[in-house]
This record gives structure tokens, sequence and C-alpha cells, in this order.
């Protein structure tokens, strides 16, 4: 019992996945730092207010809509943050790695009388013996 569980543990796509998820952990403190220190302070100097202390009274509860509005405009800034700083750059390296290879011209050609393969510069089928064009 204990080797089926050392197996299943050691196969790679188990320790894969844990590794994903530290790496994705890590990246997303990473990204919320980022919006949080950098980006949403900068909202300031575009005179977007803080929304926190936005709220209404409906009976006996508050309804603290500027805290969702905060949430809402973090989200965007995180949203933009990975787009920007990590899709955009990813798609345009793939793109660079996907560029076409040119095709090398022919080497060969097909024999118009006997359908075999012959070299391009043949002026007689080695094959049928027809004289070539």
């Amino acid at each position: 019992m204990l080797k089926e569980f050392r197996d299943f543990i050691m196969r790679g796509n188990v320790i894969d996945l844990a590794v994903g998820i530290v790496i994705g952990a890590a990246f997303g403190s990473v990204v919320t730092s980022f919006v949080g220190d950098i980006l949403t302070p900068l909202l300031g100097v575009l005179s977007v207010p803080d929304f926190a202390t936005l709220s209404f009274q409906a009976g006996e509860a508050s309804v603290d809509y500027g805290l969702f509005l905060n949430a809402l405009i973090s989200f965007l800034l995180i949203a933009a943050a990975i787009f920007f700083f990590v899709v955009k750059p990813m798609n345009a390296m793939n793109a660079r790695r996907a560029r076409p290879v040119e095709e090398a011209a022919p080497t060969t050609k097909a024999c118009p009388f006997c359908a075999t393969d012959i070299p391009v510069a043949a002026t007689r089928c080695p094959h049928c013996t027809s004289q070539l064009s």
C-alpha cells in the first residue's frame, strides 16, 4: 500500500501540478502587490477617489457599495496587468517562434510518361528512358 502511494506521489503529473500551484500562488501575490502598491496609488494621480466609505442604509442594513467598487477596480487593474505584462509578451514571443519556415526548392519532379520521381535537372527519365523537355 505504501508503494502505491509513493508511486502515485512520484508521478510526473502530480509533481507538475504541485509545482504549478506553488508558482501560481507566488505569481498571484506578485500581481496583487503590483496592483495594490503601484497601480492603485497611481489612480490618485488620475483623481480617482477611494470608494471605501461609500454606503447607504436600507432599513437596518448598511450596503457598502464603495467596497464593491474598489474590488471591481482592483479586478480590472489585475486583469489589465496580467494582459499587458504576461499575455501580450507571451503572444509576441510565440508569434516570433512560429514564423513560417521557407520551403526548400524541390529536388525532384514527376516524369510525365511513367509518373516516377526523377531529379529536376534530368533530361531523360532513368526509368522509362523517355526524352524530357
